[in-house]
């Protein structure tokens, strides 16, 4: 059976449409099954989009953007920033595709990676709604990688619940970089931000 962190699907698509108000913008998205919270944008997803530190001409990484809204919502809010979705599931990727066109959004590239794997450069903040059941060696994973992927004082920012994975995630980030701070909070969730 495959999973929404899985490259290929085997359901059926069926497509959905999911809207989203942010910063007196409306923005549509195009989903389906066989990718991450395909009925509506998830409560870890919004409270990363309300929290995130973005600037004006930073280079952004949305990694395991799913259909795309955390990238897509970076690139309109900041048009000279340049974003990067990437995501190994196939079927997302054409979804996020779609929905950048869709969305008029002009500063957003969408490439397939695992993880890592087809990332060639260095960004100013790295942004992730880990895939928390695909287990903690893979969220750990992200968090590691992540600091080679940064530029001097980039900042990883994860979404996760405190109480379901995300203390042990901030744990580790503070292993990693050697610093960890809460952006925001929700609902349950964290934003957890470290400075390379």
């Amino acid at each position: 059976m495959s999973h929404y962190f899985s490259k290929k699907q085997d359901s059926p698509l069926r497509l959905r449409e999911v809207s989203l108000e942010f910063e007196n913008q409306i923005f549509s998205f195009l989903t389906g099954s066989g990718t991450f919270s395909p009925k509506k944008i998830d409560s870890g997803t919004m409270i990363l989009i309300k929290y995130m530190i973005v600037k004006p001409e930073w280079r952004v990484l949305d990694l395991g953007c799913g259909y795309g809204p955390v990238g897509i919502v970076a690139a309109k809010l900041f048009p000279s920033a340049r974003v990067v979705m990437s995501d190994v599931n196939e079927r997302a990727i054409g979804l996020a595709v779609k929905n950048v066109k869709r969305n008029s959004i002009k500063n957003a590239e969408v490439i397939e990676s695992d993880l890592f794997e087809n990332i060639k450069e260095k960004f100013n903040t790295v942004l992730c709604n880990p895939p928390q059941t695909a287990g903690k060696k893979v969220c750990f994973s992200i968090i590691e990688q992540s600091k080679d992927y940064l530029l001097k004082d980039g900042l990883l920012q994860i979404v996760a619940r405190h109480n379901k994975g995300g203390k042990a995630l901030s744990g580790r980030m503070e292993d990693v970089f050697g610093n960890v701070s809460v952006l925001g909070k929700k609902a349950g969730y964290r934003v957890y931000c470290s400075k390379a």
